[in-house]
C-alpha cells in the first residue's frame, strides 16, 4: 500500500484543490453570474455527454487497465496500444453518422420541454468524444504506474479555466452562448494535453499486426461499454431526465447539491487511479492473499477518510446553503441522500477494479444492465411526483443495490469481504459524531459558525482514529508529520 497510499494521497489533494475551485464556479460564480436557465443547459449537456462518454470510447480506458500487464515485449505492448487508440472510431464515426441524418428528430425529442436544449445538441457529441479519448489516454498513463498528472487534468485543469470563462462572462468579454461553446473546447484542449503527456511516458509507436488474446480483448472491450458505464450513468442519468421531464433551471437546483454530494467520493476515485491497475496486476498474477490484503486496507482507509469528509459536510450543511442564492438551497435531502450513497461507494474499497479486471467482468455487465434499467424506472416514476428530490431517491436507491449486488458476488466468487473489525469501530465513531455535533449550533454568523465546528469534529475524529489505531496507513503518515 506505500505506492498506492502515495499516489492516493498525492492524487486526494490535488482532486480537492480541483472540488475547491469548482466549489467557487458552482456556488457562487454560476449562480450569480449565469441565468438558471444556461446554467441548467450547461449541466445537462455535460451529463448527457458523461452518459455518453464509455460508448465512445468503447470500454478502452477499463480494456488497457485489465490487459496491459500481460504484454511482456515491446512489439505486444505496440500492437495492443495501437488498438486501443483507434478503437473508439468504431463507435464515434457510425454514431457521429447517425446523429447528423437524425439531428432533428434528435433534437426535437430532447427539446420537448426545453426548446433551448436544441440548438447545442452536438456540443454533446463533441464533448462525449473528449472525456472518452481523455480516460482513454489517462488509463495509459496510470498503467506506467503514474496518475498523478491525469488526476490534475481530470480535476484541476478544466475547473480552473472555466473560472477565468466565467470571469470573462462578468466583465462582459463573453456571454453566455460564447461561454457554453468556450467550456467545450476548454475540455477538448484538456484532451490533446492528455495525450501528450501519456505519449511522453511510452511513445506510441503503429503496429497493425494480430497479438496474443485479440478476441479477449474485443469481447471484453464490447462488454466493458455497458458494464463499465454503471457509475456514470447512475450518477447522470438524473440530470439528463430532469431535464427531460421538469424546466431545465431545476437541472442546476439538483448539481449544486449533488455537486456537494460529490465531494464524499472523492477518496475512492482518487485511490482508483493507482489501485485499478494493481488490482489487474495481482489478479493477473494470480495472488489472492495480496488482493485480499489490498481490498480490506483500501476500503478502511476510503471508510475512514470519506467518513471525516461526510461528517464535515453534514454538520455545516445548513450553514454552507445561507452562502448561496435561497432558491438553489432546498436540496437538503439530496446532499444527505447522495451523501451516504457515496460513502458506501468508498466503504466497497477496490470492490468495482477486482470486479471488472477479473474474469467476472461479465457480472458487472449483468448487474449493469439490471440497475440501469432500475435507475430509469425509478426515475421516471419519482420525478414527476417529487420534482428534484425524486431524482434523489432513485439514484440512491439504485446505487444501494448496485453496491450489495457487487459486494455479495466478490465473496461469493473471491471468498473475501472488505470488512474488519475496525470497519465497525469506524462506523460507529461515525454516528456518534453525527448524534453528538448536528443539533450543536453556535449563536456567530455562518463562517465562525462552520470554522468552530469544524476544527471541533476534526480535532476529535482524528484523535480517535489515531489514538484507537484504526488504520495502519493513516496512522503512519500522522506519525511522519508529527516528526516533521
Amino acid at each position: 500500500m506505500g505506492v498506492v497510499f502515495a499516489q492516493s494521497v498525492k492524487n486526494t489533494i490535488t482532486t480537492y484543490i480541483g472540488i475547491f475551485i469548482g466549489a467557487i464556479n458552482v456556488l457562487f460564480l454560476f449562480t450569480n453570474f449565469l441565468s438558471d436557465s444556461y446554467f441548467g443547459l450547461i449541466t445537462f449537456i455535460l451529463s448527457t455527454a458523461n452518459i455518453m462518454m464509455p460508448l465512445m470510447a468503447f470500454g478502452t480506458n477499463n480494456t488497457i487497465i485489465k490487459f496491459y500487464s500481460i504484454f511482456k515485449t515491446r512489439q505486444s505492448q505496440n500492437s495492443f496500444l495501437t488498438l486501443m487508440m483507434f478503437l473508439p472510431l468504431a463507435i464515434i464515426i457510425p454514431a457521429g453518422f447517425v446523429g447528423y441524418v437524425s439531428f432533428d428528430v434528435i433534437g426535437n425529442w430532447l427539446s420537448q420541454k426545453n426548446p433551448i436544449i436544441k440548438d447545442y445538441i452536438w456540443l454533446i457529441y463533441i464533448a462525449a468524444i473528449s472525456f472518452a479519448y481523455f480516460e482513454v489516454f489517462y488509463a495509459w498513463s496510470r498503467v506506467q504506474m503514474q496518475s498523478v498528472f491525469g488526476n490534475f487534468m481530470k480535476e484541476v485543469f478544466h475547473r480552473l479555466c472555466i473560472t477565468f470563462l466565467l470571469l470573462a462572462l462578468y466583465v462582459n468579454y463573453l456571454n453566455a452562448e460564447q461561454l457554453i461553446l468556450a467550456i467545450v473546447w476548454v475540455y477538448m484542449l484538456r484532451m490533446v494535453l492528455m495525450a501528450i503527456y501519456a505519449f511522453s511516458l511510452k511513445r506510441p509507436v503503429l503496429k497493425f499486426s494480430n497479438f496474443k488474446s485479440l478476441s479477449n480483448i474485443l469481447k471484453y472491450s464490447a462488454l466493458i461499454i455497458i458494464a463499465g458505464s454503471v457509475t456514470n450513468i447512475i450518477l447522470e442519468i438524473d440530470k439528463f431526465m430532469l431535464g427531460y421531464y421538469i424546466q431545465i433551471e431545476n437541472v442546476a437546483y439538483y448539481g449544486v447539491a449533488i455537486y456537494i454530494a460529490s465531494v464524499i467520493g472523492v477518496p475512492s476515485s482518487s485511490m482508483d487511479q493507482i489501485v485499478s491497475p494493481l488490482t489487474a496486476k495481482l489478479l493477473n498474477e494470480n495472488s489472492p492473499m495480496e488482493l485480499k490484503k489490498l481490498y480490506q486496507k483500501s476500503s478502511l482507509t476510503l471508510f475512514i477518510i470519506s467518513g471525516f469528509i461526510f461528517l464535515l459536510i453534514i454538520l455545516n450543511i445548513n450553514e454552507l446553503y445561507h452562502f448561496i442564492p435561497e432558491k438553489f438551497s432546498g436540496g437538503l435531502i439530496i446532499v444527505i441522500l447522495i451523501g451516504i450513497a457515496k460513502l458506501i461507494d468508498n466503504l466497497l474499497g477496490n470492490n468495482n477494479a477486482i470486479l471488472f479486471n477479473s474474469d467476472y467482468y461479465k457480472m458487472g455487465l449483468v448487474f449493469g444492465v439490471l440497475l440501469v434499467g432500475t435507475t430509469i424506472i425509478l426515475n421516471v416514476i419519482f420525478i414527476p411526483i417529487y420534482g428534484i428530490n425524486g431524482a434523489a431517491y432513485a439514484t440512491f436507491i439504485a446505487i444501494v443495490l448496485y453496491n450489495l449486488s457487487k459486494l455479495l458476488f466478490v465473496q461469493y466468487a473471491f471468498k473475501m469481504n472488505p470488512f474488519t473489525i475496525e470497519t465497525v469501530k469506524v462506523a460507529i465513531l461515525i454516528v456518534c459524531c453525527v448524534l453528538l455535533f448536528y443539533f450543536w449550533e453556535f449563536p456567530f454568523n455562518s463562517v465562525i459558525n462552520i470554522a468552530l465546528k469544524t476544527v471541533t469534529v476534526t480535532v476529535s475524529y482524528g484523535l480517535m482514529v489515531y489514538g484507537l489505531n484504526l488504520s495502519e496507513d493513516i496512522s503512519s503518515i500522522i506519525n511522519k508529520l508529527i516528526k516533521r
